[in-house]
């Protein structure tokens, strides 16, 4: 009875630890920063509706180019789509295919929407890749819905990587006079 007991007990002990090696677990360090076990810090994402948090974790299904983002903050299909335009017709066809032309128009210069590709920012926090994630990702208080399709529980919506190519393709549309945004360096 006792060596049934004992296995009982390494049974449960084994298959509460079997998730351990798993390359996608997380866990939450003391400053709040979501950790991975495998990768660096990943950023914090806040809503610019309110500064709540946003729920946006990695997945299986991140691309590089998404988990480098979630590391810096930087969008790495910048440079790449303001210098090759060809690239960048992935980012528009998102933009275009989610209707973010009805507001902001077919070159994101603005309709009913504010202009995307001038310097003139309803929210300052956009000037930066990761303010414009967590704009384009939660929605704001003045009639941009919530796109990221973890923030609104949605899979019909957009992706992490769909996202940062509309932001690479809005940035290679940006005909401001202030040369030395961010990301242009």
């Amino acid at each position: 009875m006792k060596s049934l007991k004992s296995l009982m007990m390494a049974g449960i002990l084994a298959a509460g630890l079997g998730g351990c090696g798993s390359d996608n677990q997380t866990s939450t360090a003391g400053d709040g920063a979501e950790k991975t076990t495998k990768d660096a810090p990943m950023l914090k994402f806040v809503s610019t509706k309110d500064g709540s948090p946003l729920p946006i974790k990695p997945t299986d299904k991140d691309t590089p180019e998404v988990k480098e983002f979630y590391k810096t903050g930087k969008n790495p299909y910048t440079k790449k789509f303001i210098s090759d335009p060809e690239a960048a017709k992935t980012g528009r066809k998102v933009f275009n295919m989610y209707s973010c032309t009805q507001c902001h128009g077919g070159n994101a210069g603005g309709q009913t929407g504010p202009s995307l590709t001038d310097d003139n920012w309803v929210y300052p926090k956009n000037v930066t890749d990761k303010g414009m994630f967590e704009t384009i990702s939660g929605g704001t208080n003045a009639g941009m819905p919530i796109w990221h399709l973890q923030v609104a529980g949605n899979p019909e919506l957009l992706s992490s990587d769909d996202i940062l190519r509309v932001m690479a393709w809005i940035r290679s549309m940006y005909a401001g006079a202030d040369q030395t945004k961010e990301w242009l360096k």
